[in-house]
């Protein structure tokens, strides 16, 4: 296993943007049942769109010209979806023969693409989000790391409560965004990440919590819109988030 340190780079290559991505989508969705009975998750639609649709207009948007979506439970309905629709760029899909977890998922689609080279983006196939790619790449570039994830706030429907110093409730809906920030599920990764994936396992546990001791996975602010779709109820949510934005506008 390659060997880190401090400074070691890597992902700056004098591009502009980030030409490939890989989309994660081998989960078996068990918190979106039933949706998920005949689809897998990344196909759950937001608005009459698949959550997939969303991420592929969203890159294409930003420069990316290839994606491999890695895929597992009900890969087919993913494969169908890319073959019989108009894309905004290149898309393929590969299959895990069994299931590889994260990390191992990662691995096998960034070995599909094209530019082994370049830096690469991920994305987990659950996230609905709309906010700066090219600001994100501009910022890996800047601090020439290996790993730079996006880092929003969590969404927090129900708000939260403020209280006085004796414990008084003084506002019971505080509309203030939480302090906190947490892994918003996408990646910037320098080539050299690949190697340090693992065949199979997770790359929350492996790889990531190596890149932070070498000091290589630098954090990205995102204040724009973000949510992560685990469950029916967070799905009613962003419909309903999303319809209030269109009739806003």
């Amino acid at each position: 296993m390659s060997r880190l340190s401090d400074g070691a780079g890597g992902g700056d290559t004098g591009l502009g943007t980030v030409r490939q991505a890989v989309i994660l989508a081998g989960g078996f969705g068990s918190r979106l049942w039933p949706l998920t009975r005949t689809r897998p998750k990344s196909m759950v639609e937001v608005r009459g769109t698949p959550i997939l649709r969303h991420q592929l207009d969203w890159f294409a948007e930003s420069g990316v010209e290839q994606v491999v979506v890695s895929a597992g439970h009900l890969a087919p309905v993913i494969g169908d979806y890319l073959a019989s629709h108009q894309l905004p760029l290149r898309a393929e899909v590969v299959v895990e023969e069994r299931p590889l977890g994260r990390g191992g998922g990662l691995k096998l689609a960034a070995a599909a693409l094209d530019r082994l080279d370049e830096p690469w983006l991920a994305v987990y196939g659950d996230i609905w989000t709309r906010f700066s790619l090219a600001g994100m790449f501009a910022h890996h570039r800047r601090h020439a790391a290996l790993a730079t994830v996006a880092l929003p706030r969590p969404w927090l429907p129900r708000g939260s409560v403020d209280c006085d110093e004796r414990g008084r409730v003084t506002t019971l809906v505080s509309h203030a965004p939480p302090p906190f920030r947490v892994n918003g599920g996408v990646y910037v990764f320098a080539p050299r990440v690949v190697e340090l994936l693992p065949d199979e396992g997770d790359h929350e546990e492996v790889t990531l919590p190596r890149l932070i001791r070498a000091r290589q996975l630098i954090g990205y602010l995102v204040d724009g819109p973000w949510r992560a779709i685990n469950t029916p109820h967070d799905l009613d949510d962003i419909e309903r988030e999303l319809a209030s934005a269109a009739d806003d506008a």
